[in-house]
């Protein structure tokens, strides 16, 4: 174990996040993780960075937050976060859960506040990280939670993050180069169409790339990675769309989510569990149109196990994401939130770009 830590974090601070000299990295994280914060805190300096600061929260933090905080308090900015947004070099979110369901004790308008006054914070997140002015990295420390929310044994869960993140290959930067080089094929065509389509049981939805980018997903900013994304042309959205594994966010979970959309706008929404949470996130600035259209390339992962990081990756799906866009493709819908939803597309699935199928049955032809 102590091998593949070391492992884990010079992936992380080598590839992931590209430290360099003098660079101020800041890791958020639970005190769970405590093992591998240690590993990327002295990989980290080995480096060269100046500063490494670490905030690790501590069991039930936000439970007690959101019992206890009054209105001012949710309006007030965390300093660490928003310091680390607007003048650190690197930041690196380390997942390690004790209990996925923590936050669940909030109620919707106190959710409201706190997201509405996290968006400065946000915002900021979004234009550094798109330039990679803040090299930001995403990845999972297995805790007993996820596992148990995969539906596996610590022992099973713990090989599934490291297999996915290809710790057991000798050389995993090298591993993560390859995956670079293949996907960059697919980025390539992409950009040079501009209209694409979803096809598959449900759903039939088209949306322009025109002036997009489509981004190489390549480890960088997530770990594990495995997917190509742009931003739809935000008012060139059109159909239905339909999303067969169930969709989480905030620790509420909503089954078989359908969206009607026309010009962009999505107009009607239906799920067939957790419609209640479906309707306050759409009440939300920005959320009733797309912030992503992305591809799941990563055939390592092959299971959904609730936790996006992975099951956005799942190589055969697609994923959109309503909400917040990724300036770096060129979008420019604006959102607290961005949330991801995936559809299986092994089955029936075709994509189609500019009136040519570029694939079938989860796999590009």
């Amino acid at each position: 174990m102590q091998k593949i830590l070391n492992k884990y974090a010079r992936l992380l601070t080598q590839y992931c996040m590209e430290v360099k000299p003098g660079d101020k990295v800041y890791i958020s994280s639970t005190m769970l993780a405590e093992p591998l914060v240690r590993e990327v805190y002295r990989e980290a300096y080995a480096a060269g960075a100046a500063l490494v600061e670490c905030d690790l929260a501590f069991r039930e933090r936000d439970r007690l937050f959101f019992e206890n905080a009054s209105e001012e308090a949710l309006k007030t900015l965390p300093t660490l976060m928003q310091v680390g947004m607007e003048s650190f070099d690197c930041y690196l979110a380390i997942r390690a859960p004790y209990n996925l369901r923590e936050g669940s004790g909030a109620n919707m308008e106190q959710s409201k506040i706190r997201s509405e006054a996290l968006a400065p914070v946000n915002k900021m997140y979004f234009e550094r990280t798109a330039t990679r002015a803040l090299r930001r990295n995403l990845c999972q420390y297995p805790t007993d939670a996820a596992a148990q929310e995969a539906g596996m044994s610590l022992t099973d869960y713990e090989h599934f993050v490291y297999n996915a993140c290809k710790l057991y290959d000798a050389d995993p930067i090298a591993s993560w180069l390859e995956v670079r080089a293949r996907q960059q094929h697919i980025v390539d065509h992409l950009n040079s169409c501009k209209e694409v389509r979803y096809i598959s049981a449900g759903t039939d939805i088209r949306f322009s790339t025109e002036g997009r980018i489509w981004m190489n997903s390549d480890g960088q900013t997530n770990m594990p990675s495995g997917e190509v994304y742009t931003s739809p042309v935000e008012d060139s959205v059109n159909g239905v769309v339909f999303f067969s594994l169930p969709c989480i966010y905030q620790g509420a979970e909503v089954e078989g989510v359908t969206l009607w959309v026309k010009d962009g706008l999505i107009e009607r929404w239906d799920a067939q569990r957790g419609k209640e949470f479906l309707d306050y996130i759409f009440s939300l600035p920005g959320t009733r149109r797309f912030g992503e259209a992305a591809i799941g390339t990563n055939y390592d992962i092959n299971r959904m196990t609730k936790n996006i990081l992975f099951d956005e990756k799942i190589g055969g799906t697609i994923h959109m994401a309503i909400g917040q866009s990724y300036p770096q493709t060129g979008g420019k819908n604006e959102s607290g939130v961005h949330w991801d939803m995936i559809t299986d597309m092994t089955q029936s699935g075709e994509i189609w770009a500019d009136g040519v199928k570029i694939y079938e049955k989860g796999k590009f032809l």
